[in-house]
């Protein structure tokens, strides 16, 4: 009972031009939305004036039993409906949400609805966003046509109300989601391996070498050489094979050695004892006990 007077009493609430009502859609079709507003009279809201985005499929987008908040724009006289626009009603609230999820890091599932000279638009709130080719990909993006009509992954980047500008981003979840690939693999590689790769940079502080299959590890420059170099360079170039072994693990970086191979090669060497034959005099020769050493 108690229920049906408040519905009664809101029936006859007077409804103005600008007020923001919430209804429940009872009837779509290609041209327009019905909506329940617990009123004596129904409101109609144009797919026009219901989303801004390019291709909008409205019968995809929007289904009986949704519940839409929308402006009141004036009356159909003819008809004694209310007409409405969401998308005044979006550019009212969408911003202080823009500005939220911008706050909160949320992820978001958006779809490329076009291709402009530096990057691609997607809509989020029913707000045009636009997505730099620079915070698409890890790697330098060649054809942005590869993304049109894809659903991407992406964070709200910047929001500027005042300028109409929203700047999404994927570059910081691909990047997540490779560092994550990469400790994976970190954490599986044991100290103590040996392996071979490829000098990628040199840096004052060491080089750095790529191991494959997405690896890469450092060579800290007092690992490079049994001798003091004053920088990498001196004995490395990149693009160099080198032989490494891996000394440490810690926090999803790898320590290299080369200077490690290098101290158990000379080991191996000390370590090799030449026994005199039993038939041979004490008074062999150098030059004799020489030649019966084989050098690896």
């Amino acid at each position: 009972m108690a229920d049906y007077e408040k519905e009664l009493e809101a029936s006859f609430k007077k409804i103005e031009e600008g007020d923001m009502i919430t209804g429940t859609v009872i009837a779509v079709d290609e041209e327009e939305i019905t909506l329940d507003l617990r009123y004596y009279t129904e409101g109609i809201i144009k797919v026009s004036d219901y989303s801004r985005e390019p291709g909008f499929m409205v019968k995809e987008e929007v289904h009986v039993g949704d519940e839409v908040t929308a402006t009141v724009i004036g009356r159909d006289n003819r008809r004694g409906c209310i007409l409405l626009s969401s998308v005044e009603a979006n550019d009212v609230l969408a911003w202080d949400k823009l500005r939220q999820l911008k706050e909160d890091k949320t992820v978001l599932n958006v779809t490329v609805k076009g291709i402009v000279n530096a990057g691609v638009i997607a809509y989020v709130e029913g707000i045009r966003g636009f997505i730099p080719a620079s915070k698409l990909s890890l790697n330098y993006v060649e054809d942005l046509n590869e993304y049109l009509n894809k659903e991407i992954p992406v964070q709200v980047f910047d929001v500027v109300e005042e300028d109409n500008r929203l700047i999404l981003s994927a570059r910081e979840l691909l990047r997540e989601k490779a560092d994550e690939e990469r400790r994976a693999k970190v954490s599986n590689v044991e100290v103590g391996l040996v392996t071979e790769g490829t000098v990628e940079s040199l840096q004052p502080y060491g080089a750095f070498v790529n191991l494959g299959n997405g690896l890469t590890g450092l060579v800290h420059i007092s690992q490079i050489s049994e001798k003091r170099i004053k920088h990498p360079s001196a004995v490395l170039a990149v693009g160099d094979k080198v032989k490494v072994k891996v000394i440490a693990v810690k926090d999803g970086k790898l320590s290299l050695s080369m200077k490690a191979l290098q101290d158990v090669a000379a080991q191996e060497i000390e370590e090799e004892v030449y026994e005199l034959p039993e038939t041979e005099e004490a008074t062999t020769t150098l030059g004799s006990l020489f030649a019966n050493i084989k050098l690896s």
